[in-house]
């Protein structure tokens, strides 16, 4: 990704200077992409640093943690005040916090700035999301206009996201929302293989058709259709079914779950898509139980394939509706408590091209983050009638079918939570006063109350 994004800044006419700490890689690279335009290799930090005027800009790509601390220690000596350096991997936002603040104090600008697309993105555009220092945005924000992507309304998919760490918490809640859509559209093959015996052709039929749709439009829908089609050319099978069943993660989505919990937020949806995938890597304790425990599924009968597709979609739709809603209110609740004035419907606007959930929907959620009463009425419509009660129809089928749906179950959930006028908590805040005194609140008059459980009552 490092290295597309180097060719995408050489493409739209900066002099870029490379450094790997693998000669033979910045080599390998100069031989295969000098054309594209001006690179200069070096061997060492040090002429790596000394290839550059002041106020240099350094764009960091290592892994997030230690690593960006160790590079920075070794930039550090080498640096003149004015200098700015970028760092566009996936570091947390409290660590890209620290480091700002202690940069800051030595003169020198720090960024942090998310980015999506892959590398496919990296190269032809990505959606760039960089946070810190207004002067420092000002300096680099000509180049980011060239290389990001379009979003499709005549402008580009990058803009200063706000102060410190905004840039990377943007782009962790943005990775969030995408393990919750992967995990449900993971979800929606399960129910249309399992209890609809779709082949993977057919799959890959079905994905296209909804790749293009208004309703489920997306990048996702679009690679998902190309990977039912893909043959392994080893055993010549479809490559899904080779493929072990098994999903990584690299923290970000674990990062998420985090913060909602420390801010008080429910993301019910990226919740169970990141526990999903841990249950996923849990091969050996599968296996032991897949064999002990019992199943008894009722007898029920076959939904027409017809009927089971319009279901699914449904289900889909409203679920990633919610998981969208997740995250921005996430977004919302961080941005009031940092003071950081996000504006969401930028975020949404700049996540319309180049990124991983770019999609249809971005088009009507932008619009709605200001307050435009047509566009929420648009969401909420897409709630009504037939498609939430095949979404509500889909989730029991499959609870009677054993298909495993935490995302779409979690999604309905959280749903109907914030439709309910009354929940069944005021149960649980009795049972916490019974045991512990913690008091409770009451609907007819102000105040904390207390109550002697165990007093006989005449």
């Amino acid at each position: 990704m490092g290295a597309n994004l180097a060719r995408n800044a050489a493409r739209n006419g900066a002099r870029v200077v490379l450094f790997n700490r693998t000669t033979e890689k910045t080599q390998e690279f100069i031989e295969k992409f000098k054309a594209e335009g001006e690179f200069v290799p070096t061997e060492s930090l040090r002429q790596f640093v000394s290839e550059m005027t002041s106020p240099r800009a350094i764009l960091l790509m290592v892994k997030a943690g230690d690593a960006v601390d160790a590079v920075i220690e070794e930039l550090l000596p080498m640096l003149t005040k004015g200098d700015i350096l970028i760092d566009a991997g996936n570091s947390h936002f409290n660590h890209t916090e620290r480091r700002e603040a202690r940069l800051k104090k030595m003169g020198i600008h720090f960024v942090g700035m998310g980015v999506s697309g892959g590398e496919e993105g990296a190269l032809l555009g990505p959606s760039m999301m960089p946070g810190g220092d207004p002067d420092a945005l000002k300096t680099i924000m000509p180049l980011l206009m060239k290389m990001a992507a379009p979003d499709g309304a005549k402008g580009k998919c990058v803009t200063h996201i706000g102060p410190g760490g905004a840039g990377h918490f943007v782009k962790m809640v943005h990775n969030g929302i995408e393990y919750g859509i992967m995990q449900l559209i993971a979800e929606s093959y399960d129910l249309l293989k399992t209890a609809g015996k779709m082949k993977n052709a057919d799959l890959a039929k079905l994905f296209t058709e909804w790749s293009t749709s208004d309703d489920l439009g997306s990048f996702l829908m679009e690679i998902t259709a190309q990977i039912f089609k893909k043959k392994d050319p080893d055993t010549k099978k479809d490559l899904i079914d080779v493929i072990a069943d098994v999903a990584g993660q690299k923290g970000t989505g674990k990062w998420t779950t985090e913060t909602a919990m420390d801010l008080g937020i429910a993301i019910p949806t990226i919740n169970a898509a990141v526990d999903a995938r841990i249950l996923s890597g849990e091969v050996e304790h599968r296996a032991r139980r897949m064999k002990e425990l019992p199943e008894s599924l009722p007898k029920t009968a076959k939904i027409p394939t017809a009927e089971l597709i319009s279901m699914v979609r449904s289900a889909l739709e409203l679920s990633i509706i919610c998981t969208y809603a997740q995250g921005f209110e996430l977004m919302a609740k961080m941005s009031g408590d940092k003071k950081w004035n996000l504006d969401l419907a930028e975020v949404a606007r700049i996540w319309r091209g180049g990124c991983i959930i770019r999609s249809h929907f971005l088009t009507i959620l932008q619009p709605a983050q200001t307050g435009n009463v047509a566009a929420e009425k648009a969401v909420l419509k897409r709630m009504e009638g037939k498609r939430q009660s095949e979404w509500r129809e889909m989730i029991g089928q499959a609870v009677s079918t054993g298909v495993p749906v935490p995302a779409m179950s979690a999604s309905l959930w959280f749903y109907d939570t914030l439709r309910r006028e009354r929940l069944p908590q005021n149960l649980i805040q009795a049972q916490r006063d019974y045991f512990g005194a913690h008091t409770y609140q009451r609907v007819d008059k102000k105040g904390a109350f207390h109550t002697d459980w165990n007093a006989i009552e005449n």
